[in-house]
Parts: structure tokens; sequence; C-alpha cells
């Protein structure tokens, strides 16, 4: 994501890297990739100290309990500050009552069990999800300063395919009053050219003026010009009047969660390349609804189960679908949105 600071841009998300954490060997990598990231955005010695110790623990739970552990580092940017978002996701074994694992002196192993006890003290903010069987998520914030950072009702995450850097897919949010505008961009193929695409089309949707759905897509398409191109696909909530207004080209996928599932329309095509028609289609938005965008890095057919799920903070509900649902080899990317919380 690219940084950017005009008024109605939300705070910026990078996703630096994925590890995967089942040897040994990965705990420590995780805690130099992560004093390195702390020292890069000139986080303060002690809080860059608190950090490492934060991902030190996590990862030694994922080695330790976790079946298929991963640990994502990122950025998180907004106008006047910097902060390291962590989040772990594992397939197994899950816990009944994930806040016991918070609770100092609680341990499965017979250690002292005061990991994930510290982890939350020393976050900014902490969520936790886990399911016995299918496994848990877990997120935690830094800001560089001590920060009472309000809970997002955003949050995006991609992941890269495979053997790549860099992602070709990227997302970006706009919000006016309690309106969000919502993008999300697949480059077509992967590696540096594929986000070189997804990237000029960020900067188009951040940069200009506010339109709808169908304008931004056609500005989008615009910019686009001269790169790989894409899959776009742009959606517009307005909780107040209960709309939802959308329009995408290619294979995005756009779906409105509330007491089941109902997916918006896409038109075939490739943003940037050739683009034959651009369509605004409006749906009902109940007031408990979850927006959701992804690319086809993420299969579509998951379901409005589990139904506690989407109570669940925006970020922990983006891991668990790119968990279940990404299982195709190829970038994804997934942007979900609690629009009736907008503030």
């Amino acid at each position: 994501m690219v940084e950017v600071t005009a008024a109605d841009h939300l705070p910026t998300a990078e996703d630096v890297q994925w590890l995967g954490v089942e040897e040994r060997a990965a705990v420590g990598a995780a805690r130099r990739a992560a004093a390195a990231l702390a020292e890069r955005l000139a986080f303060p010695e002690h809080r860059a100290a608190e950090v490492a110790l934060a991902v030190t623990e996590v990862a030694t739970n994922l080695h330790k309990h976790a079946e298929q552990g991963t640990l994502l580092l990122r950025v998180v940017r907004c106008a006047d500050d910097a902060g390291i978002e962590i989040a772990a996701v594992d397939r197994g074994p899950g816990m009944a009552d994930p806040t016991l694992a918070f609770r100092d002196g609680h341990s499965t192993t017979g250690t002292l069990g005061i990991g994930l006890g510290a982890v939350r003290r020393l976050a900014d903010a902490c969520a936790i999800r886990s399911t016995v069987g299918p496994g848990t998520v877990l997120t935690a914030r830094f800001a560089r300063q001590r920060a009472d950072w309000p809970a997002p009702d955003t949050a995006g995450v991609t992941r890269p395919i495979a053997g790549e850097q860099v992602c070709g897919d990227a997302y970006a949010v706009r919000r006016q009053d309690d309106r969000l505008l919502l993008m999300m961009c697949d480059g077509s193929g992967h590696g540096p050219l594929a986000a070189s695409a997804s990237q000029a089309a960020v900067r188009a949707f951040l940069e200009g003026e506010w339109t709808a759905p169908d304008n931004m897509v056609r500005r989008l398409h615009t910019a686009m010009n001269g790169s790989r191109g894409g899959a776009v696909a742009v959606a517009e909530l307005d909780p107040s009047a209960g709309i939802a207004r959308y329009s995408g080209v290619g294979n995005i996928a756009g779906s409105i969660v509330a007491e089941r599932k109902r997916g918006m329309v896409s038109l075939p095509g490739i943003a940037g390349y050739q683009m034959r028609a651009v369509r605004l289609f409006t749906h009902e938005l109940p007031p408990d609804a979850v927006v959701v965008l992804h690319s086809d890095g993420l299969n579509d057919r998951w379901t409005h189960d589990p139904v506690d799920l989407w109570r669940a903070e925006p970020l922990v509900i983006a891991l668990e679908l790119l968990r279940e649902a990404g299982v195709r080899r190829d970038d994804a990317g997934v942007l979900v949105a609690r629009p009736g919380s907008a503030r």
C-alpha cells in the first residue's frame, strides 16, 4: 500500500513478511525480522524490545502448539504515527476457551504460561479467535508510542504466491462521514509487474476525488493503461441509506454477509487493457452487514458459517477467510468492512 495523509483516507497497511513457524529456528528468525522492522520504523529502543519479545512469545507458541503455523509482520501507518501489526494463523488444534491463553499461569505444556498474557499487556490492541479443529487467529498491534488506537471497521490482508516477495493484489479504503469506499485490485500475473499494475490502481483511487464506483472503475482503467492491467472492483457503502453500490471488472468477488451471503456482480474484462462495459449495481446493506471483497486467490465457495465469525474484528475475519479459502496457488488479497460501525 502507498502512504497517504488526506483526511478521508484511512490508515494504510503494508504486509511486509509471511513467515512459516514450524521449526525451532523460525522463532529466532521471526524475532530478528520484527526487530529489524521496528528499527526501520524508528521505534524507541524500549518499544522495539517489547515488539521483539511479543513476536518471540507468539512464534514460540506457534512452534510448540500449532499445526501449519504462520506469522505475518506488517506496517500500519496513519497521518502522525506508524505501528507494527503481527498476526498468527494456524490450522489447529484450536482452543475451546481462547481467553484462557491470556491468563498468566495457564499452560498446556507444564511451563509457567505467561507468554500470551505478556503479549496482551505489551500490545496496544489484541484480538484472538479460536475454534477446536480449524485453529486459531491472533492479532496484536504496537504503536511507536503507546497509544489507544480505535478498533478499525475495515481491514485487509494480502499474501504473495509462494516464491515471490511482492504481491500483485492490493486494496485501499476511503471514508466520507459514515460512508466507506473500498477498492480491490488483482494485477495480472504475479511478481513486480503485477504489483506495479495494482499500485497504479491504488494511487488513482486515493489521489482523485471521491466518485461513484462505476466512474472510479473507469478512472482506474485509465490509470492502469500501459501496465499489465488487472481485475478491479469498487464498493461504496452507505449505511445511513442502507445501500451498497458496486462496480467491478474481472475476477474480483464482492459479497454482503448478514443473515446469508449475497454476491455482487463483476463484469468480464481487464482494467487497463480491455474493458467493454462498466455497470453500477445497487444492493441492500443491512445494519449488521459485513462486506467482503477478494481476489481469485481465494475461492468463492465460503459461506456465512460459522455465524460467530462475523462478529469478530475485520482483520480476524480477513485472516480466517484467507486461511480457509486461500487455497489456490496464486496471489491472494481480501478486504473486510463492517460499515455499520463506521465513524
